[in-house]
């Protein structure tokens, strides 16, 4: 990406999408939930008020710029700060992107306002929707998602069952598993019959490979993510790592985050200022460094900073 722009990041490399340019159409973190598993961390504007959040004009003026200095990606992908789906006019930004560029349409969405007509209706723009179902009845919602207090679970899922309904795309359901909160075979089998009786194209299980909002979110092994796809149907996949090796860029940025921390440890927020990112873009390379033990999280003053780790393990700097 060439010039700075308020509303587009990326392109990122996506678990799901190979490349994608995110575009943020909510502020940080306004969101219908609060997930524990959240990469973006606890939700600070639990809403469900459909508002046009940023201005959609100049969200189109920046994509129609993108695409005149020649960017390239696999998808433009709804996504960001929090649920796209807030934003009261994100259909024509989807609509936008299907008719006015080169690359497909995604909505990244946690699906919990599709009860409401005008959400499936736009959302309907999308080449792809992903919807998230990690939970089986009202009180695991409430433990795991942690939604607005007039959310209802059954009416949810009746809300995704009308999508499927009307939407002629691809669909995507996500289920995101966490260690404790998954770990009885029967509520998986539960979250099963509720994906299926919806008709996904696709099945994706994912676990938190990057760091989450609570530290009790611990993530699902691949191996144990393997012993449960088959409950799914169609059998699920489990989303792996974007090969950041393949990727000069990427790579570039991972090193670039790594040398600043073996300097100073930096929360992911003193990260995304620096080097301009978005705290999406930042917390995939963080998730990245911390998988491959190439840095760790401490804990100050109720904030999280990364620390570079050498080989044998010793930590660099000080908080």
């Amino acid at each position: 990406m060439k010039k700075d722009y308020r509303f587009l990041f990326g392109p990122v490399p996506s678990r799901r999408l190979g490349r994608s340019l995110g575009v943020d159409l909510t502020p940080h973190k306004t969101c219908s939930l609060d997930c524990v598993f959240c990469q973006l961390g606890r939700t600070t504007h639990k809403t469900l008020d459909r508002e046009e959040y940023v201005p959609v004009q100049e969200v189109k003026s920046e994509l129609a710029a993108w695409v005149e200095e020649g960017g390239r990606t696999d998808y433009i992908t709804l996504s960001g700060s929090g649920e796209p789906t807030l934003h009261s006019r994100f259909g024509e930004v989807l609509k936008m992107i299907r008719q006015e560029t080169p690359f497909p349409a995604v909505l990244l969405t946690n699906g919990t306002l599709f009860w409401m007509p005008a959400v499936r209706k736009a959302a309907c723009h999308a080449d792809v929707a992903k919807l998230s179902l990690s939970v089986w009845d009202q009180s695991s919602f409430e433990l795991i998602n942690r939604p607005h207090r007039d959310l209802d679970l059954k009416r949810v899922i009746e809300g995704q069952h009308a999508f499927r309904e009307e939407f002629q795309g691809k669909l995507w359901i996500e289920v995101f598993l966490v260690r404790g909160m998954h770990s009885v075979p029967r509520d998986l089998e539960r979250i099963a019959a509720l994906a299926e009786a919806i008709g996904p194209d696709e099945i994706h299980l994912n676990t938190a490979v990057r760091p989450p909002a609570e530290e009790f979110a611990l993530p699902f092994s691949r191996k144990e993510m393997e012993a449960v796809a088959d409950l799914f149907h169609p059998t699920a996949k489990i989303i792996a790592e974007f090969p950041s090796d393949k990727s000069a860029d990427v790579e570039a940025n991972e090193s670039t985050i790594l040398a600043m921390l073996r300097r100073r440890p930096c929360s992911v927020h003193q990260i995304a200022e620096v080097f301009g990112m978005h705290l999406n873009e930042v917390s995939k390379y963080i998730g990245k460094l911390s998988r491959t033990g190439k840095v760790c999280a401490r804990k100050m003053n109720g904030e999280t900073y990364y620390v570079a780790v050498d080989s044998q393990g010793v930590q660099h700097g000080d908080v």
